[in-house]
């Protein structure tokens, strides 16, 4: 089938079905060629999955590497003249994101009892305290604000400092490090400056915490003698990145598209015992960590296609949590809707391991907003509001909202 059709020319990125769809180019493929060769920016091919099934398929099979150190990992969506990788990047020690078993597995189960549901569920009040809190800072400033700088930012913010033991006063250094690093049109010295910055910080802060432990995470990790200084900093960066870029962004996109959505916005308000539901279909519906990697280390059959070993494949969660063959109405937002098997926290042993945690966050952040806020609404054009396109997780640079 790969001879007698052309390979994608790249991955479309160009949100021209709107602000909350996917790239109609990608669900075109999706209809037509769920598995499909994909042509890369130095003219190497790959493979682009975006159908549901495929999708859970790679992301659940071993013979897909995470491994970034085992062959070219090529950036699609790099702006023209931009460099793209050419060499395999080595593995950094701690990110078990980039780890197979049984190195992933080693690293991953010191923190499986950090983030059981229990332990989470215990910390809800606290969420739920720093979440209130935020929104009495929100509630006295004169609108406009920005909902991202005021709100969907700091809460995740505080959480993961809190949980993890970072200094909250440290927040915009790492902050804006966190952020060019996730830029995708950032060029490779300044992005390694940002990650060198942030690992630089990190370590010293490793350090310390062995040398005195607190009551916290990375201290509980510190305490454990079979980490390296090495691996405790690559785990806490991967850690503190993960637990406020991913949230942070599902706050103000998913604000922008209940607000944008009155109707199911109305039920939420009139029913809040509905915003536990309407969190994992906004999962579903928003994907804002969509585009995701492997490797093929052997020939693997996937779609009625022959993904070659040694190919770099690209799959996106945010298609395959559109995919009609899945979920019925999949384009309408739908807070009734009886979420089942949604990947946009991955799916197979990289789940996400925060996921319970941000369940919670975006359960109080949400709840509490509309509650705080009721005739909450954008302060400009939803055309005007500033997209993330430029960056690997989606989401909006900005959110003016009013109310009153």
């Amino acid at each position: 089938m790969s001879q007698q059709l052309s390979p994608v020319q790249g991955l479309p990125m160009d949100r021209d079905a709107g602000p909350f769809d996917p790239p109609a180019a990608i669900t075109a493929l999706r209809e037509t060629r769920p598995v499909s060769p994909m042509l890369f920016p130095d003219g190497h091919e790959g493979w682009l999955i975006t159908g549901y099934d495929a999708v859970r398929q790679v992301m659940s099979d071993a013979r897909f590497s995470n491994r970034m150190d085992l062959g070219v990992v090529h950036v699609p969506y790099e702006t023209p003249g931009m460099p793209v990788a050419t060499e395999p990047s080595p593995q950094i020690p701690g990110l078990f994101i980039s780890m197979d078993a049984p190195d992933h597995t080693r690293l991953r189960r010191k923190l499986t009892g950090a983030f059981t549901v229990k332990r989470m569920k215990q910390l809800e009040d606290g969420i739920i305290k720093i979440t209130e809190q935020q929104l009495d800072a929100v509630a006295q400033l004169a609108p406009p604000v920005d909902l991202v700088r005021e709100f969907a930012l700091p809460v995740p913010s505080l959480v993961i400092c809190e949980l993890l033991g970072v200094p909250y006063a440290d927040r915009e250094t790492f902050q804006a490090n966190s952020s060019k690093f996730m830029e995708r049109d950032v060029n490779l010295e300044d992005k390694m400056a940002a990650f060198g910055a942030m690992m630089g910080y990190l370590g010293q802060l490793c350090a310390d915490k062995r040398a005195e432990p607190g009551e916290d995470i990375l201290s509980d990790l510190a305490r454990d003698e079979d980490l390296s200084i090495e691996e405790l900093t690559g785990m806490s960066f991967l850690l503190l990145l993960a637990g406020h870029e991913t949230t942070a962004n599902m706050l103000s996109l998913g604000a922008f598209a209940l607000l944008e959505n009155p109707a199911p916005l109305a039920e939420l308000r009139a029913d809040p015992s509905l915003f536990s539901n309407a969190v994992e279909e906004l999962m579903r519906y928003l994907s804002v960590a969509d585009i995701f990697y492997r490797y093929a280390t052997e020939d693997v059959e996937l779609g009625g296609e022959t993904i070659p070993a040694g190919s770099t494949v690209v799959v996106s969660l945010l298609a395959a949590n559109r995919d009609p063959g899945r979920f019925e109405n999949p384009d309408v937002l739908d807070v009734h809707r009886k979420v089942r098997g949604q990947v946009a926290f991955g799916h197979g042993i990289h789940q996400c391991l925060g996921q319970q945690l941000a369940r919670l966050e975006m359960r109080a952040g949400f709840e509490g907003l509309f509650r705080r806020f009721p005739d909450l609404r954008l302060a400009v054009p939803a055309g005007e509001v500033s997209l993330r396109t430029n960056m690997n997780i989606y989401g909006v640079h900005e959110l003016p909202v009013t109310w009153g």
